[in-house]
This record gives C-alpha cells, sequence and structure tokens, in this order.
C-alpha cells in the first residue's frame, strides 16, 4: 500500500490516513483524546504491534473542562503517563469551548510543554479563525495544526481558507460523515470509478488536501479506506461534490467552532 505524508511547518510528516487503532496493516497514525478515555489502550497497543514507538504518530487532545495553564501541564503529563512513552506526536486544544483566556492560558502552556520536548508539534481543533487570530494577537505562534468536521456536506470553507492563508495544515475528521454516506451522487461517482462510497468520499478530502481522519472498527473497512491512491477525482466530478455542502446545517457531530 501507498500511504502519503504531509510535513508540518515544525519539520515532521506523518501519514495521511488515520485507523483509529493499530490492526497489523500499514496504518501509522492514531488520533485518540482525553475525552475518548483510552490513551492507556493506545499505548498498550503500539507497544504489542512490535512496531517501534518513532514510526507511529499519535495524536491526542486535551478536553476544555482541563483548560488552563497548570491543569493543561497536569494532564498532558497524566496523558503520557497513560500512554507509557515519553512523547506526543501532536497535542491539540479539543475545542475553543473554555473561553478566550482560558484557551490562551492552555496554548501557553503547550507552547512550554513542546518546548520541554514532550510534545513535538501543537494544534487546535474546532477552532475558527477568529479563535486562531486571538493566539497571533496574544503574540504566540500559530497552530500547526487545525482539526475540524469536514467532508462535502460541510465544507467549512471560511475556517479553511483562513488555514490555508497562515500555513496551517487542515485535519478533516468525520470525513466518512459516519456512514450517511446515501447520497446519490456518491453512488453515481463509486460505480464510475469502479470504488465503494467511502473511497470517494475520503478522495474528495485528499484533493482538496485535507488529511482526512477516517475511522473503523472493522479490519476490513480499514483496508478499503486506504485503497484511494490509485484513482483520481475529474475536476468536474470534484466541482459537482463540492455543490453538495450544507454550510453549517450539514455538519453530523458537535461542531463548535463558533464558541464565544
Amino acid at each position: 500500500m501507498r500511504v502519503q505524508v504531509r510535513s508540518f511547518f515544525s519539520g515532521f510528516a506523518y501519514a495521511f490516513l488515520d485507523c483509529g487503532t493499530l490492526t497489523g496493516r500499514d496504518h501509522r497514525h492514531i488520533d485518540t483524546a482525553r475525552y475518548y478515555k483510552n490513551e492507556d489502550q493506545v499505548g498498550e497497543a503500539i507497544r504489542r504491534s512490535g512496531i517501534p514507538r518513532e514510526q507511529i504518530f499519535v495524536t491526542s487532545k486535551i478536553y476544555h473542562p482541563e483548560h488552563g495553564y497548570e491543569s493543561t501541564k497536569r494532564a498532558v503529563q497524566d496523558s503520557l503517563d497513560k500512554l507509557g512513552y515519553d512523547y506526543w506526536d501532536l497535542y491539540l486544544i479539543h475545542s475553543p469551548l473554555s473561553g478566550k483566556r482560558t484557551r490562551l492560558e492552555t496554548w501557553k502552556a503547550l507552547i512550554e510543554l513542546r518546548d520541554a520536548g514532550k510534545i513535538k508539534s501543537i494544534g487546535v481543533s474546532n477552532y475558527s479563525g477568529r479563535h486562531i487570530d486571538e493566539i497571533h494577537d496574544a503574540g504566540y505562534e500559530l497552530p500547526a495544526v487545525n482539526q475540524i468536521e469536514l467532508h462535502p456536506f460541510c465544507q467549512q470553507r471560511p475556517i479553511v481558507e483562513y488555514c490555508r492563508k497562515h500555513g496551517i495544515v487542515v485535519q478533516a475528521y468525520s470525513p466518512l460523515i459516519q456512514g450517511k454516506l446515501d447520497e446519490p451522487l456518491f453512488k453515481e461517482l463509486a460505480a464510475k470509478y469502479q470504488k465503494d462510497v467511502g473511497q470517494i468520499a475520503i478522495r474528495w478530502s485528499l484533493q482538496h488536501r485535507f488529511i482526512p481522519l477516517p475511522k473503523s472498527a472493522c479490519p476490513e473497512r480499514v483496508a478499503s479506506n486506504a485503497q484511494v491512491f490509485d484513482f483520481n477525482i475529474s475536476k468536474e466530478d470534484m466541482q459537482r461534490m463540492d455543490t453538495l455542502d450544507r454550510g453549517k446545517k450539514g455538519a453530523i457531530t458537535w461542531n463548535p467552532v463558533d464558541a464565544p
């Protein structure tokens, strides 16, 4: 399987595809969070896989009830203790729900933790351009990543444009629309390109230069999600998929990008 990689400005690269867990297949990106309460299981899966830690890209996130300067430092150390390793590849602020002052305190703590070697790169999730402007206006460096809900029905175009303008990598969560793939256009294109509807959705994301994070507990589906590098959706068909955007009404998750 060919796995494409993309570099952060902080100087490393990671796989486009995310399997959520190690399956023995060639997937090397695990996306977790404190809210998921499985960081210890992730660490155990890495050890049992036999794959060297440095060959696996692992992300976690701090949930808003734990935001704040000191609480963030405690939470990240607790995450490391649960993982059983001494660093995270990427650590995100899970949402902007804690308010401006606390968001900035959390970001300051993440910068210091990164500088101390406990995190390789830092970012945010569910942030709008306004939330990232707060970071800039406070004199801090910008996030490496913004992870947002992103799929043909919820394209978050203002946020995507903001991130591209400022060199922020866009990760797309729920690229498979949580399995809600019965859109007739998806079925039409799946037949045309001899792929399944999930592969069409993932390929749309890749061709928009997003980093999709498809997840599945089914090994067969995990393998299928990876078979997306042997075809291209035409420009015309991409444009047809783009017309499916419903704006915020197309979101299928919490999508708290408008938090005050």
